[in-house]
């Protein structure tokens, strides 16, 4: 994979993320605090599955930061593109699917 088009691919993740990120963080605030309100007569269970839901989706997007901002510090360290494990190269298509890509496929299907 071309490396600016992977740079760009990485830099434009890394800035959807955040925005989503801090979407879900107003989002969710605004939900907790409604929940508490006086004349609340929902079901008080359905409001705690649903920031369990909440928390459990913004986890995954700090965790795809996460590999986002590793894969920009490999392709600043001139080691993006090649597996963690096993330095071997990492298929274009591979890349082309997931730029944050760590592995090989077939070290990630392992």
């Amino acid at each position: 994979m071309d490396l600016d088009i992977a740079k760009q691919r990485l830099s434009d993740e890394h800035v959807s993320l955040h925005e989503l990120l801090l979407t879900s963080a107003v989002h969710n605030v605004d939900d907790r605090a409604g929940a508490n309100e006086q004349g609340d007569w929902s079901d008080s269970e359905e409001g705690l599955t649903t920031q369990e839901e909440d928390d459990a989706v913004a986890g995954g997007l700090r965790d795809r930061l996460v590999k986002v901002h590793a894969a920009l510090d490999r392709l600043a360290a001139g080691t993006y593109g090649r597996s963690l494990r096993s330095g071997e190269v990492i298929s274009d298509e591979r890349l082309d699917a997931d730029p944050a890509a760590e592995l090989t496929a077939q070290e990630a299907a392992d």
